[in-house]
C-alpha cells in the first residue's frame, strides 16, 4: 500500500517530514504485532492460573483470591491511563512502548525469582504490580502505535484500518489460546518454576522483532497535554456563562482550523459543528471582550476544534459507564468458571486430566472463527442491507456483544444449578475441601462459547470505538480508556462480591462463604450478575441511540 508523504510537528514547533513512502502499512505493523502477541501471551499465561496459585500455593479462600485476581487485573488497566497520558503528552508511543517494555521484563525476572529460588509472598505480589506498571505503558500505545501505520486519506486506507483492528484482536486471541493451553498445562502438571519461567525468555525475544522494525515505523512525536485543551474549553465556557443562545451565532464562532495551542499540539483534522453540549459552544464565540483584544486569550476564546474534540470525550463517558458490567462478567472467566471446572469430573481419556483454566482457551478459539467470520462473511452481506461500510455500525456490534454477555450468566447459572444438583446425589464427597460434582467440566463449554461471542463483538467494538472517536492527541489516552472499563469493571465485581457476601450472611444463606462451592450458591450469584447485566444493556441502548459519531470537515 502506497504511503503519503506528512509532516510532523516536532518539540521545538518545526515542521519536518514525517515518513517516507517505505514506512507504514502492513509490513511495519507486523513487528508491531509481535510485541503485542509477546505480551498477550505472558500477561494471559500468568492471569489464567492465577487463581489455582492463590488457592494451592499460598492457601488463599476462594472469595479472597478471587477478589486478589480482580484487583490486579484492574490495577493493571488503570495505569494505562497514566502510561497514555505521558506518551501523548510528553515522550510519545515509541519511547513509552520502549520504556514499558523494560519495565515488564524486569517484572516477569521477579516474579519467576519468586516462584522458584526466592519464594516469598511479598516478592509475588510486588512482581505482579511492577508488571502493572510495565503494562501501564505498553497497553494504551502499542495497539495505537501499530493503528498509526495505516493512514486515512482514502477509502481503501480507512478499511484498511478498520479491517486491522479485526485481525489485531486475532492476533490476541492466538497468544491467549496458546498461552492457556501450553502454559496452564506446564503449571498444573510440571510446576510453577517451569510455567513461569519460560515467559521472561519469550518476551526478550519479542522485544528483538520489536526492535528489528525500527527503520520501518511511522513515529509522532508527544503533541504536548491534551487535557490543557479540555481545560481551556470548560473555563472559557464558564466565563462566559451569560451568553444565552448559541444556536445562531455561527458567524461569530472562531473555527481556526489549525490548532495553535501553547503547549505546540501539530494540526489537527478540522471537526464539524455538532448540536449536543451546546453549552460548551460559548467557548468559541467571540463576544465584545473578546474582538477588542489584538491576541486570543486560550482560557477565553478556543477554536471550533477544541469544542468539538472535549465533545468527543463526553459522549464517551456514558457509553464507557453502561459497559461496565460486560466487564463484571468477563472477570468471571479467570475466576468462579476456573474453580467450578476444578470441582467438576475432568477425565478425558483414562490418563489425563484437563487443567480447568484451560477451558478459556474455548473463548479464544470461538472469537477466532467469529472475527473471521466477522470480517469476511458477516460484513460483505450486511453492508448490502444496510448500505454501511462496516456492514453494521460500531456500536451496534457493541450491543450484540453485550447482549450475548447476558445470556452467558442466565447459561451459567443454569448450568452451575445442575452442577449442583449432581452433587447433591454424590453424598461421599459433598463436604470435601473442594467439593466435588461428578458432572462432567463439557457443561461448562456453553457458557465459555457464549463468552467468546460476546469479545469477538464487544471487545473489537470497544477498540475501535475509542480509537475513532477520540481526538488524535488523545488517542493513546482513547486506548487506556478502553483499558480502563476492564479496570473498573474488576473493581466493581469486587464490590459486587462485598456486597453478595454481607447481605446474604445477614440473612444465614452465605452464599459465597468458603472453599465448598457446592455449599456456595454460586448460581444465585449468577443470577444476579445476568439482571444487572440486563439492566446495564437496557442503559446502553438508551445511551447508543442518541450518540453522534465524529464529524471530520471535507
Amino acid at each position: 500500500m502506497a504511503q503519503t508523504e506528512s509532516t510532523t510537528m516536532t518539540n521545538d514547533g518545526s515542521n519536518i517530514p514525517a515518513e517516507t513512502t517505505k514506512r507504514g502499512g502492513w509490513h511495519a505493523a507486523i513487528f508491531i504485532t509481535c510485541v503485542e502477541f509477546a505480551e498477550r501471551f505472558t500477561s494471559m499465561g500468568l492471569s489464567a492460573n492465577l487463581i489455582t496459585y492463590l488457592t494451592k500455593e499460598l492457601s488463599e479462600s476462594i472469595v479472597d483470591a478471587t477478589k486478589n485476581v480482580n484487583t490486579w487485573i484492574g490495577v493493571s488497566s488503570l495505569f494505562p491511563l497514566l502510561g497514555g497520558f505521558l506518551a501523548d503528552s510528553y515522550f510519545g508511543r515509541f519511547n513509552t512502548i520502549v520504556v514499558s517494555s523494560f519495565i515488564f521484563l524486569i517484572g516477569m525476572i521477579l516474579l519467576t525469582l519468586s516462584v522458584s529460588v526466592m519464594k516469598h509472598e511479598a516478592l509475588f505480589f510486588i512482581s505482579l504490580y511492577v508488571l502493572s506498571v510495565g503494562d501501564g505503558g505498553h497497553k494504551p500505545c502499542v495497539q495505537t502505535f501499530a493503528a498509526d501505520q495505516f493512514d486515512e486519506e482514502t477509502e481503501d486506507q480507512r478499511n484498511a484500518k478498520t479491517s486491522f483492528f479485526n485481525w489485531w484482536y486475532l492476533v490476541i486471541v492466538v497468544a491467549c489460546i496458546s498461552s492457556v493451553f501450553f502454559m496452564v498445562y506446564l503449571q498444573d502438571n510440571f510446576g510453577w518454576t517451569l510455567g513461569i519461567g519460560l515467559l521472561p525468555g519469550m518476551w526478550a525475544i519479542a522485544l528483538v522483532f520489536f526492535f528489528l522494525g525500527m527503520k520501518r515505523y511511522k513515529k509522532e512525536g508527544p503533541r504536548g497535554s491534551p487535557f490543557t485543551s479540555i481545560a481551556q474549553v470548560f473555563v472559557a465556557a464558564l466565563r462566559k456563562w451569560r451568553v444565552k443562545d448559541t444556536s445562531n451565532n455561527e458567524k461569530y464562532w472562531y473555527e481556526h482550523e489549525i490548532c495553535l495551542h501553547s503547549t505546540g499540539r501539530s494540526i489537527s483534522p478540522t471537526l464539524d459543528h455538532t448540536n449536543q453540549f451546546r453549552f460548551l459552544d460559548k467557548a468559541m464565540i467571540i463576544d465584545e471582550h473578546d474582538a477588542a483584544k489584538n491576541t486570543r486569550d486560550p482560557w477565553r476564546l478556543c477554536t471550533l476544534n477544541q469544542v468539538e474534540e472535549v465533545k468527543l470525550v463526553l459522549r464517551l463517558i456514558p457509553i464507557w459507564l453502561s459497559c461496565l458490567m460486560f466487564v463484571v462478567v468477563q472477570s468471571q472467566l479467570a475466576t468462579f468458571f476456573v474453580k467450578q471446572g476444578s470441582t467438576m469430573n475432568r477425565s478425558f481419556g483414562p490418563n489425563f486430566q484437563i487443567p480447568p483454566a484451560s477451558l478459556q482457551g474455548v473463548v479464544g478459539v470461538i472469537i477466532l472463527f467469529a472475527v473471521a467470520f466477522y470480517d469476511r462473511l458477516f460484513v460483505p452481506i450486511a453492508r448490502k442491507f444496510t448500505g454501511h461500510q462496516s456492514g453494521i455500525t460500531v456500536l451496534q456490534r457493541i450491543g450484540i456483544g453485550l447482549f450475548c454477555s447476558t445470556l452467558c450468566m442466565v447459561v451459567s447459572a443454569l448450568v452451575e444449578g445442575k452442577r449442583v444438583n449432581a452433587a447433591n446425589k454424590h453424598k461421599n464427597n459433598y463436604n470435601t475441601i473442594e467439593g466435588f460434582s461428578p458432572m462432567s467440566i463439557w457443561w461448562l463449554l456453553p457458557q465459555y462459547a457464549i463468552l467468546g461471542v460476546a469479545d469477538a463483538f464487544a471487545v473489537v467494538g470497544l477498540q475501535e470505538l475509542f480509537y475513532t472517536q477520540m481526538p488524535e492527541a488523545m488517542r493513546s489516552v482513547g486506548a487506556a480508556a478502553f483499558l480502563s472499563v476492564l479496570g473498573v469493571g474488576n473493581f466493581v465485581a469486587n464490590a459486587i462480591i462485598d456486597i453478595v457476601v454481607e447481605i446474604t450472611s445477614k440473612s444465614g444463606g452465605k452464599w459465597l462463604v468458603g472453599n465448598n462451592l457446592n455449599k456456595a450458591h454460586l448460581d444465585y450469584f449468577y443470577w444476579v450478575l445476568a439482571g444487572l447485566s440486563a439492566l446495564s444493556l437496557g442503559v446502553y441502548l438508551l445511551v447508543s441511540s442518541s450518540f453522534v459519531y465524529k464529524k471530520v470537515h471535507v
